[in-house]
């Protein structure tokens, strides 16, 4: 099952961020339990040289291998999908005919402009068809920036669009809020609320990053879709700050803190 036929369907999907350039950790994530493993090509570890072994990881496990592009270059689109990404997480979509351009590069012709280039089927067994591939490969675009907040009605109308995901972080510094969370900010809320709600009327689905299971909690129960709420790197300090406090250190000593 896709994600995108997950959200038809109705379902919730919880995602992770990896950051590290590991398959091994990647692997190990995979297998939580999470709905998907988003490879952060635009601010993690792993590049396009290195990321086909993490998603060969992950094709091992029960998540969807989904992969953060660096830009919306159409390049890297093509690249990570032919790795074998089985979605793509496109940042910084600032209208319309930009989120066209992440789309179209998710299909092949005649609906997108993806190029035709089954290299993995001499390594993996097969490789799907241009009709699976298209029916696969799921589009998320990033709505990050005051002028996608602004256009988010037309967004979510591009076909090949499946669905919208909010960066908090980054719409709160494009509205002039600052550094501020998510949880703190009403206006950055009502702002989420508003995408959400104009991504359901257009009958796709709607996420947003939390940097806790607390706040994806609240916004599952708001309706939405997609949350990210957790990053490997910061699994992987927090568990080893808490086994070196239970073993050696005095409490609250913990090198990250």
């Amino acid at each position: 099952m896709s994600l995108k036929d997950a959200w038809a369907g109705g379902r919730v999907t919880h995602g992770v961020w990896s950051a590290l350039d590991d398959p091994v950790a990647a692997e190990i994530v995979g297998r939580a339990g999470y709905d998907l493993v988003c490879v952060d090509l635009q601010h993690g570890f792993a590049h396009l040289g290195s990321v086909g072994r993490i998603l060969h990881a992950l094709h091992g496990t029960p998540s969807a291998g989904v992969v953060r592009v660096a830009w919306n270059a159409p390049e890297q689109i093509m690249r990570v999908l032919d790795l074998g990404a089985e979605g793509v997480v496109v940042p910084m979509v600032d209208d319309a005919a930009q989120a066209r351009r992440a789309a179209d590069a998710c299909r092949y012709a005649p609906a997108g402009t993806r190029s035709w280039g089954p290299l993995w089927g001499d390594v993996r067994r097969g490789f799907p068809e241009a009709d699976e591939g298209d029916r696969i490969a799921t589009c998320i675009v990033m709505i990050e920036t005051a002028a996608g907040l602004e256009n988010i009605e037309r967004i979510v109308r591009v076909p090949g669009v499946h669905a919208v995901y909010v960066g908090p972080n980054d719409l709160a510094l494009s509205l002039g809020l600052g550094r501020v969370p998510l949880e703190d900010s009403s206006e950055l809320q009502e702002a989420v609320e508003h995408v959400m709600t104009t991504a359901h009327a257009a009958d796709i689905a709607a996420g947003v990053d939390c940097a806790e299971p607390a706040t994806a909690r609240h916004w599952v129960a708001r309706g939405m879709d997609l949350v990210i709420s957790a990053r490997d790197s910061v699994l992987l300090r927090r568990a080893v700050d808490e086994a070196y406090l239970n073993v050696a250190a005095p409490a609250g000593a913990g090198r990250y803190r």
